[in-house]
């Protein structure tokens, strides 16, 4: 079905595109946190970003192991 096809290319696109920008932003968060550019009111809702991110990072991971399992399972 083509419309499932697109679909299924633009969900692979946004997945990509989560786990890159999630891994960015916990990279950037790190490195301000380093250098102190957060004030300490600021800290909790940065962590929580950062959390979120964590998790993408995470559903994304178990996404492609879960899709490699069932390209194996299909040869």
């Amino acid at each position: 079905n083509l419309e499932y096809n697109r679909m299924s290319e633009q969900l692979e696109e946004l997945k990509d595109l989560s786990n890159k920008s999630a891994r960015s932003t916990i990279a950037v968060i790190d490195a301000m946190t380093q250098r102190g550019a957060f004030k300490r009111e600021e800290l909790s809702t940065i962590g929580t970003l950062r959390d979120q991110c964590i998790q993408v990072v995470s559903l994304t991971e178990q996404m492609q192991q879960e899709a490699a399992m069932e390209s194996e399972d299909e040869e």
